[in-house]
């Protein structure tokens, strides 16, 4: 009466230590990438003053103040302390408008990549298990979606949808799927025929049960790289989006409108364009580098190197 609460202690233990002993291996080979460590503190700091926004931003984003129409940042000559990067063209303080456009960017990034993923994965099952005439038909139609140019293929899908931010990110995760599905398809056929595949078929399981429960758990590998590469194309190309005008519409603080907004002020005021660039540039850097760090930690053969 007494063995089964031991033994189920021991199992329990043994589980917690297995877990510690995988994620003690995983930040080994993760923080052995100075850049992705980097990143992820860039990433982990980008993320805390998205949530903390309001408390952070020193102004609401659409506030204008009349007296400070295209105000230089605070250290250059005319600029005002109130204002640390400046203000635009109809005197909104730009640190606030960035602060708040990190909440748009993360936003588009996670929706984007819920979606592609999401969709992807079913696919990618689908096609990689049935095969025949299914695979055929799905990997065909991502053939086509992969012919056309990603940015091109996106603002068509806005044209038909209509200009706005929802629609865009919806046009961004289809122009990102088939990423995913081929990714998905080939770690299927990879995995379909193994030993433990067979055995859980011979036990009884359906096809369903094969796909998400046997056969997906070990395929999250290069998707969860994947995700992470696709996070910082999903928001390249929402700011893309919004400075031609078919993503986030004004007065949304958006980096992409923001650089739109700000086209005819290149020039005169330099500020304006620079820090809405600049932080489009660090995000995606940041993620991109984090996603190396996930490839160095999560592939066999790089840890093997």
């Amino acid at each position: 009466m007494t063995d089964t609460p031991v033994s189920t202690a021991a199992v329990e233990a043994e589980s917690r230590n297995a877990t510690r002993k995988m994620l003690a291996e995983f930040w080994f080979y993760f923080s052995r990438n100075r850049g992705a460590v980097a990143g992820l503190v860039v990433f982990g700091a980008l993320v805390l003053v998205a949530l903390a926004a309001p408390l952070v931003a020193p102004h609401h984003p659409d506030m204008q103040y009349r007296d400070s129409f295209l105000t230089p940042p605070a250290w250059a000559q005319g600029g005002k302390a109130a204002f640390l990067l400046g203000t635009d063209a109809v005197g909104r303080d730009i640190l606030s408008r960035l602060i708040f456009g990190a909440r748009f960017s993360l936003f588009i990034g996670l929706v984007v990549v819920t979606i592609a993923l999401t969709g992807g994965i079913v696919l990618g099952l689908v096609a990689g298990y049935f095969r025949g005439w299914v695979d055929t038909v799905i990997m065909r139609v991502m053939d086509v979606i992969l012919a056309f140019p990603s940015l091109l293929l996106a603002l068509v899908l806005v044209a038909v949808l209509g200009p706005g931010l929802g629609n865009a990110m919806i046009a961004i995760a289809i122009v990102l799927q088939p990423h995913f599905v081929r990714l998905t398809r080939a770690a299927v056929l990879a995995e379909r025929n193994r030993d433990y595949v067979v055995a859980a078929r011979l036990a009884g399981a359906g096809p369903l049960r094969l796909m998400f429960k046997t056969i997906l758990p070990n395929c999250l590998a290069p998707l969860i790289v994947q995700a992470t590469l696709s996070f910082s194309n999903a928001i390249l190309d929402a700011a893309a989006l919004g400075f031609l005008g078919m993503g986030a519409q004004p007065p949304t603080p958006e980096w992409g409108t923001m650089l739109a907004e700000a086209r005819e002020f290149i020039l005169r005021a330099w500020w304006v364009v620079t820090f809405p660039g600049l932080a489009i540039l660090i995000t995606v850097l940041a993620i991109n580098l984090v996603g190396d760090g996930l490839r160095d930690a999560l592939d066999p053969k790089l840890k093997r190197s």
